[in-house]
């Protein structure tokens, strides 16, 4: 088909370029989960500028690893934990869905509390009660109805991060020094320093993503009728589209990213607040975005809750879901958010006992705020062992024949995981 009068193809709209878009969005959105909100910010709100060019040197080592995440999942027509199980050991095996079940399963329980921290900025309701009534909405909605139907309305919620990027251009900004701790990394040998970057390394490069975007490919696989005699029939050009999406996801994922890390910086740094103890110290970075409104204080805390309750709404079932892909795929279960219950028990079961004792987790005694931190540096130091069998799965010839890694693929994938290996080991010993 041409365009009459001329020889050209028909551009392609923007709404068909929106249509390639699938798992690599999706994993790139839920990626700026409560978590990564609260460690920006509180890396921010701690160093000012001096982690700010962390987004910008992290986009091509996370773009590289979901792509190799990516690959497995479309190559294969498996997910991670399958691929582990059908070429490695068994105590390999349980050591990769152990890591990746246990934290998830902290994460949930941190982006619980989060969620109802943020509800309490708004209304007088216990917290134990808000904890209670989102754990039940997420496993009702997530049982119960089509994810696909449920992640497209929440995706709208969390437009709300659009407020970190609004209030980077209404605060002035000293662009000159911006732009240097941008590009210019800066590093300090002491422990403070090295935890919050083990905790930023392990709330962009997470485990929960390498199995989610693996499996949601495999997902797409079946939904589109690629599997023929049960296995993938793909070309180059799946790749191709695969590597448009990942790469498109990876990037707006980082702009946010460097987006909340300059509002915690030059909003609240610069007016002295170096620790965020709570929902409403965080929501405080908002501020100047409704400074002019009456009650600026309140709408502050709206946008953030609104922000925060969005993407964890979004990111539970995905923490939830890449463990039950893990445990399903190593004992052989039925797997899938397309399935109905009765289809996928046990699938269903890891993710109701996962969210369960996430919940569990709240009543421990540790800040919510706090928790989503100490979460992330958790995923820093769990990331590092994964990030090697990922590695050799992606480059084995006889797992991905003519789509093995690169030397490129290669290369970003091993100085990914040298230097999330080094931060978390140098973390250890400036203890």
């Amino acid at each position: 088909m041409t365009v009459k009068g001329t020889n050209k193809p028909p551009k392609k709209s923007i709404w068909k370029w929106l249509t390639v878009l699938g798992p690599g969005l999706t994993t790139g959105a839920a990626d700026d989960d409560p978590s990564g909100i609260a460690t920006y910010s509180q890396t921010g709100a701690q160093f000012g500028y001096g982690q700010l060019w962390t987004a910008l040197y992290m986009l091509p080592f996370m773009t590289a690893v979901q792509e190799a995440c990516a690959r497995i999942g479309l190559v294969t027509g498996k997910g991670i934990a399958a691929v582990v199980k059908e070429h490695y050991s068994r105590p390999v095996l349980y050591g990769v869905v152990g890591l990746v079940v246990v934290a998830n399963t902290i994460n949930i329980g941190a982006d619980i509390g989060a969620m109802a921290a943020a509800a309490q900025l708004l209304i007088p309701v216990p917290f134990v009660i808000l904890t209670l009534v989102f754990t039940a909405g997420i496993l009702l909605l997530e049982i119960f109805t089509n994810y696909k139907v449920y992640s497209r309305i929440l995706k709208w919620l969390a437009l709300a991060l659009l407020s970190y990027p609004i209030t980077v251009f209404i605060v002035h900004q000293d662009w000159g020094t911006v732009l240097k701790a941008t590009v210019i990394p800066h590093v300090e040998f002491s422990f403070a320093f090295l935890f919050i970057i083990t905790g930023v390394f392990g709330t962009t490069i997470t485990p929960y993503m390498f199995f989610w975007e693996a499996s949601q490919e495999v997902e797409e696989e079946k939904a589109k009728g690629l599997f023929r005699k049960g296995k993938p029939a793909i070309s180059w050009l799946h790749i191709k589209a695969m590597r448009q999406d990942n790469t498109i996801g990876m990037i707006i994922s980082e702009i946010t990213t460097w987006c909340i890390l300059l509002v915690g910086a030059s909003v609240l740094h610069q007016s002295g607040v170096k620790d965020i103890k709570n929902a409403a110290d965080a929501a405080k970075a908002l501020e100047p975005l409704v400074h002019s409104f009456p009650n600026s204080g309140f709408l502050a805390k709206l946008i953030f809750s609104i922000g925060i309750i969005g993407l964890g709404l979004l990111a539970v079932p995905v923490l939830s879901g890449s463990a039950a892909y893990a445990v399903s795929e190593a004992f052989d279960w039925k797997a899938s958010l397309n399935l109905k219950l009765r289809r996928a028990h046990g699938f269903y079961g890891v993710i109701t006992i996962a969210t369960l004792i996430g919940l569990i987790i709240n009543f421990v005694g540790i800040d919510p705020v706090k928790a989503l931190v100490y979460t992330a540096v958790l995923n820093g130091v769990a990331a590092v062992p994964l990030l090697f069998l990922i590695i050799k799965i992606a480059a084995s010839e006889k797992i991905m024949d003519q789509y093995k890694s690169g030397w490129l693929s290669k290369t970003l994938l091993w100085f990914t995981f040298v230097t999330m290996g080094a931060a978390a080991v140098a973390m250890f010993f400036a203890i």
